[in-house]
């Protein structure tokens, strides 16, 4: 069960509050329990966190180069080249 809480906020904070649930489409009160459980959330909570050094071989730079790393494994094949294809004429059907 959900329950009222008042909160008293600087002009300024509620400017930058406001501005970011509106920019995620969240309603205010959704921004402030998502504040909540974030900073409420023991470290053992997080479960990527958990997944921290489950994978060997890694390089040890990997967090700081990620942009790199995943630049020189992930290649885009470039699209299929488009191909129109003929138009088909259309015959008179008699009825």
């Amino acid at each position: 069960m959900l329950r009222p809480l008042q909160v008293y906020l600087e002009e300024a904070e509620l400017k930058r509050l406001t501005q970011w649930a509106r920019e995620r489409n969240w309603t205010k009160s959704q921004a402030i329990r998502a504040a909540v459980r974030a900073l409420t959330r023991r470290s053992g909570e997080d479960p990527l966190l958990e997944l921290s050094g489950d994978i060997e071989g890694l390089p040890v730079d990997l967090s700081k180069n990620f942009h790199r790393y995943l630049d020189e494994t992930f290649v885009a094949e470039p699209p299929a080249p488009y191909r129109a294809r003929p138009r088909r004429s259309r015959t008179t059907v008699r009825r």
